[in-house]
C-alpha cells in the first residue's frame, strides 16, 4: 500500500471503531442511513441513483464506491448511473451560477440587508452578456442533463431537489422543488429525496473518519 494515498479502500475496514469510540451517536447515525436508504414512497433504486448523484457532490470516494455497487445489485444501467452522475454535475454547477446573481447584488451595491431576495434570480440572464459563450455552454449542460433519458425526468427532478439541498442553493430548492410539483411530485417523495440527500452528506463525514484515524494514529 503506498504510504502517498489517503483513499485506500481498505481503510473502511477501520469504520467500525468510530462505533467504539461515539458508540450512541454512530448507532443513531447508522439506523438513520439505512431509514432513509430503504424503500418507501421512493423505490431503493432511484434512492441509489440520488445516493450516486449526491456522492458526487460530497466528494466522497468511499460513498460513490458503495453506492454505485449497491446501484448494481438493484440493476441500475452504466447508462442510469451516468445520467444521474450529469444531473448532479449541472446541479452543482448550476448552485454556482445562481449565486452569481448574489454577485451582481455586491458588485452593484444592491444589497442592502437582504442576500437571498427571491426576485434576484432573474438578474441571470446578465451573465449572457457578462460571458455569452460560457453562460450558453451552461444553460445548454443544465437543459441537456434534466431531459428524459435512461431516467425519467420526474425521477431527474427527485435527483435535482436532493442535490439541491446538499449545495444548500436556495434558488436551486425553489426552482426544482417547483418544477418536481409540476410533474406530480407528492410531499412525501419530496421529503424521502431530500433525506437521501442529508444521509449521504452526513455519510460522507462518518466516511472520513476513517482518514482521521490515520492521520491520528500516524
Amino acid at each position: 500500500m503506498s504510504e502517498e494515498s489517503l483513499y485506500q479502500k481498505s481503510n473502511l475496514e477501520r469504520l467500525p471503531e468510530l462505533s467504539k469510540l461515539a458508540p450512541e451517536a454512530f448507532k443513531s447515525f447508522s439506523q438513520f442511513d439505512k431509514a432513509a436508504l430503504a424503500d418507501g414512497v421512493i423505490p431503493q433504486k432511484t434512492k441509489e441513483l440520488i445516493a450516486i448523484a449526491v456522492a458526487h457532490v460530497t466528494g466522497c470516494p468511499y460513498c460513490i464506491d458503495i453506492h454505485v455497487n449497491n446501484a448494481k445489485g438493484l440493476e441500475v444501467s452504466r447508462e442510469e448511473m451516468g445520467e444521474a452522475i450529469l444531473v448532479a454535475t449541472a446541479l452543482k454547477a448550476g448552485s454556482a451560477m445562481a449565486h452569481g446573481v448574489n454577485a451582481l447584488e455586491a458588485y452593484d451595491g444592491s444589497n442592502e440587508g437582504d442576500l437571498y431576495k427571491k426576485s434576484n434570480i432573474s438578474r441571470l440572464k446578465e451573465f449572457s452578456k457578462l460571458a455569452p459563450a460560457a453562460f450558453k455552454a451552461f444553460t445548454q449542460l443544465d437543459r441537456e442533463a434534466m431531459q428524459p433519458g435512461e431516467i425519467s425526468q420526474k425521477d431527474k427532478e427527485l435527483i435535482a431537489v436532493a442535490v439541491a439541498h446538499v449545495t444548500g442553493c436556495p434558488y436551486c430548492i425553489e426552482i426544482h422543488t417547483n418544477n418536481a410539483k409540476d410533474l406530480d411530485v407528492t410531499k412525501q417523495e419530496m421529503a424521502e429525496a431530500i433525506l437521501v440527500g442529508t444521509a449521504l452528506k452526513a455519510g460522507s463525514a462518518v466516511a472520513h473518519s476513517v482518514n482521521a484515524l490515520n492521520a491520528y494514529d500516524a
